[in-house]
């Protein structure tokens, strides 16, 4: 039992150590540019391992950012993103609503072997303590720890300073990362250039980037893209 007793007390030192490294990290995040992100870094490794590198990621700074840019991340991620705390609560209660409901179907469609869709309903401030810090597993042990840093972040940084390292570190395709590599990538032009119906089409490309990295003539592309480019004139900035 003295045994016992000592590895829970080594376990919950390190969970502790672990979480105050995790804050000193944001805290750090609200003056320094983050180099890179746990996600990147796994992304870099998989690419490393499987065929030549290939990297794209310039860091630029928030006024460099097309407003564009920003209104339609915002009108196609998080159109609560400027008044929320963190977490859209609404948005989780319906994400497993539907994930409830896509499980059911697969289960009567067995036969098909299909497993279900399941949609996430994360914040862009959720998405970036994932990005940031943590791993791509799906647990619910992971997913608190993601809320925990995702109220860290709110606490810590401004809004304007969690879309900025957003903006500049989420994915965009096979090994393009951030805004300014995604518009060289896709439009031959820098972030602060792309217009209202660019960023638009960047914008609805995150859920799935090296997916419709390989279909840019996708017809749902074209016609998401219009329709964030119709809410981005109501979408509000940080």
């Amino acid at each position: 039992m003295k045994a016992l007793a000592r590895w829970l007390l080594l376990l919950l030192i390190a969970a502790c150590a672990l979480e105050l490294f995790f804050i000193a990290r944001i805290a750090l995040a609200a003056t320094v540019d983050p180099q890179s992100t746990a996600f990147q870094r796994s992304e870099a490794w998989r690419i490393a391992t499987h065929k030549n590198l290939r990297w794209r990621q310039e860091w630029v700074p928030y006024a460099r950012i097309s407003d564009n840019l920003k209104r339609a991340v915002i009108a196609s991620e998080d159109d609560g993103f400027a008044t929320h705390d963190g977490v859209d609560w609404d948005a989780v209660e319906k994400a497993w609503q539907r994930n409830a409901l896509a499980e059911e179907r697969a289960a009567r469609q067995a036969a098909s072997r299909r497993p279900p869709k399941i949609v996430g309903g994360s914040t862009i401030t959720q998405q970036l303590a994932k990005n940031l810090l943590l791993s791509g597993e799906r647990t619910l042990l992971r997913k608190g720890q993601e809320i925990v840093l995702t109220y860290a972040l709110e606490s810590m940084l401004s809004k304007e300073r969690i879309l900025e390292i957003y903006l500049n570190s989420v994915e965009w395709g096979e090994g393009v990362f951030g805004a300014e590599a995604a518009a060289r990538h896709y439009f031959r032009k820098s972030a602060a250039q792309l217009t209202a119906w660019e960023a638009a089409r960047v914008a609805v490309m995150l859920p799935r980037p090296k997916y419709f990295e390989k279909l840019p003539n996708s017809a749902y592309l074209a016609g998401r893209a219009s329709t964030i480019a119709a809410r981005m004139r109501s979408a509000e900035l940080p």
